[in-house]
């Protein structure tokens, strides 16, 4: 499959058990667990979700952006399903992120890499922030 027959443009929504398939490639999600009820509203709660499907029109990637659509945006959830890896999809839903970002006049686009995957996002206008550290709650240990 070539690069021209893939498109990719944010969408309102997409198909459910298609985009659990793509979280689940990654990683993110187990087998077992389903999920499919989540994701109207990972859709509905994002600022913007980008999909990349083939002629047709199954989802091969996506990505989205949280964001006030003012100030700050954070791209998360960036992934393109293996069997079409190395044909630029993933930086193509990263452009779109960042364009749709921008034409919203949001000037902070962050987003927090995977280890070793800095050399996918360097190319696309990303930079470490040096002296900055991402941090996840792990629960109150004050209890």
């Amino acid at each position: 499959m070539n690069n021209e027959e893939i498109t990719v443009a944010v969408v309102p929504s997409w198909d459910a058990e298609e985009i659990v398939a793509l979280y689940r490639v990654a990683g993110w999600w187990d087998e077992v667990s389903r999920a499919d009820h989540m994701i109207p509203a990972i859709f509905s709660g994002s600022f913007a979700v980008a999909v990349a499907y083939n002629i047709d029109k199954r989802a091969v990637g996506m990505g989205r952006v949280l964001s006030d659509g003012i100030s700050d945006a954070y791209i998360q959830d960036v992934v393109v399903d293996p069997r079409f890896r190395g044909q630029g999809i993933g930086k193509r839903i990263v452009q779109e992120l960042v364009d749709t970002c921008r034409q919203a006049g949001i000037g902070w686009i962050a987003l927090v890499a995977e280890p070793g995957t800095h050399t996918f996002y360097e190319p696309l206008g990303f930079t470490v922030m040096e002296d900055y550290l991402p941090m996840k709650y792990e629960g109150d240990t004050n209890q």
